[in-house]
């Protein structure tokens, strides 16, 4: 709701704006600076210090456009967002706005997007498995609904068509896509995948573009994790995907510039950890109601950079993807112990199987590299290494239940070993060698 507008700025700085006396903000509020004569949005500033004479804003996207007579409006909208059951199948931008051209929605409530810490005590020791239909998270790598955990990926791999993939699958009553930086194309396609999938009615998109401005970029996170949080009171199992985070932490670190803030390594501030700690600590499985699940994209050049470095200390694990695959050597759910035993009778034993028999492959592999591994198990590893990357840790293709993905591991081992090699019991392969 709108307050009120000021039309006077006393002083314009490289970082910060000053007017006279205080205007009716409290400290941290948020407000909208307007073109005086067009009142076009140019940036938003938060109020930092007030004294009896003057009050101070800092400019989130720096004061370059700013003069004395920007009109600075007083209102809730970055503070705030907005919340509805009718919001499912729609399209907000990084504001909480409606963005798909559909009609406006009257909102239920204003939620606050101060992220503010969970009650310890309401937590939940996570002990739900959430499947995905991905065989290599649900078999060898298994989501816990509260857990918290990337897939970190170079810049050019899929890693939004895997978001993509997991929405489609995912058993969670309620989606939430939060894109940042999204190219248009990229938005049209996850819309388009989650429509063809029958999953679009039960998800919320919040995306910003490329272009669109810095601040609803920051923003985003905050007003998804906001609606996430309100639907899990509700008894809702929620899925949070967001994507990606190295471009909401490269708009973070340019308004900390912007901010004159110390910068940190390679230029991101020194709050770049708590800054992402406050987002990914949202997920919880909360007594008495729903869960937060959080899978968030990290592009990276390295492990070292300071994004998914920081990142790793956060979460619980990540799925690494690369060359289009998930990599099982380098994937680690943290939680998948508290989940994996009570499911298949067979579900530990052969994640613990295949995963031995591939690292043996990759010995393997590395032999042949240099004319060595030309034995007759080592050329069953070799052809079992080349089924397992692409059946295995294939991530794409048509969701498919646990009970099927275990049968087809069963599958590529009895494709390539005799049931002594693999390892398992006798009971076992009693029980599933000849199914």
């Amino acid at each position: 709701m709108i307050r009120k507008e000021i039309n006077k700025i006393s002083e314009v700085g490289k970082a910060l704006i000053s007017v006279e006396g205080n205007p009716g903000v409290a400290l941290n509020h948020v407000v909208e600076l307007l073109e005086a004569d067009t009142n076009q949005t140019l940036s938003f500033a938060k109020a930092i210090g007030i004294t009896e004479d003057s009050t101070r804003f800092q400019v989130f996207n720096g004061t370059q456009g700013l003069s004395t007579k920007t009109k600075i409006r007083m209102h809730e909208l970055p503070l705030t967002a907005g919340f509805s059951h009718k919001m499912l199948g729609r399209s907000f931008d990084g504001a909480g706005q409606v963005s798909d051209g559909g009609p406006d929605i009257l909102f239920e409530k204003n939620l606050s997007t101060r992220l503010d810490t969970l009650n310890p005590t309401t937590r939940l020791v996570p002990k739900q498995p959430l499947w995905t239909g991905i065989p290599m998270i649900d078999v060898f790598n298994t989501l816990v609904k509260s857990q918290k955990i990337p897939i970190f990926a170079g810049p050019t791999e899929p890693y939004n068509r895997l978001l993509s993939q997991i929405a489609q699958g995912a058993q969670a009553d309620i989606i939430i896509f939060a894109g940042i930086g999204l190219k248009f194309d990229e938005y049209h396609y996850f819309k388009d995948e989650l429509s063809k999938s029958g999953n679009m009615d039960k998800t919320i998109m919040f995306s910003h573009l490329a272009g669109d401005s810095q601040i609803k970029g920051l923003m985003l996170p905050d007003v998804a994790l906001s609606v996430a949080r309100e639907f899990a009171d509700q008894g809702k199992d929620v899925l949070v995907l967001l994507t990606d985070m190295t471009n909401w932490s490269n708009i973070l670190r340019n308004v900390a510039n912007y901010q004159d803030m110390i910068p940190s390594l390679q230029g991101y501030p020194g709050s770049l950890y708590s800054e992402l700690a406050k987002r990914y600590e949202v997920a919880a499985d909360i007594d008495g109601a729903g869960s937060i699940t959080i899978i968030g994209a990290t592009t990276m050049e390295s492990l070292e950079d300071p994004v998914p470095d920081n990142t790793g200390y956060i979460t619980e694990g990540q799925f690494f993807l690369e060359n289009g695959k998930l990599k099982l050597a380098r994937s680690l759910s943290r939680l998948k112990q508290q989940v994996n035993g009570g499911t298949r009778n067979d579900h530990r034993a052969i994640m613990t199987a295949m995963a031995s028999l591939l690292a043996d492959a990759e010995k393997a592999y590395e032999a042949a590299e240099v004319g060595a591994a030309n034995d007759a198990f080592s050329q069953k590893l070799l052809r079992y290494r080349k089924d397992f990357i692409e059946q295995i840790e294939e991530p794409f293709g048509e969701p498919m239940q646990l009970e099927a993905a275990l049968d087809l591991c069963w599958d590529v081992l009895r494709r390539h070993f005799d049931p002594i090699e693999t390892g398992l019991s006798k009971k076992l392969t009693d029980q599933y060698w000849g199914l």
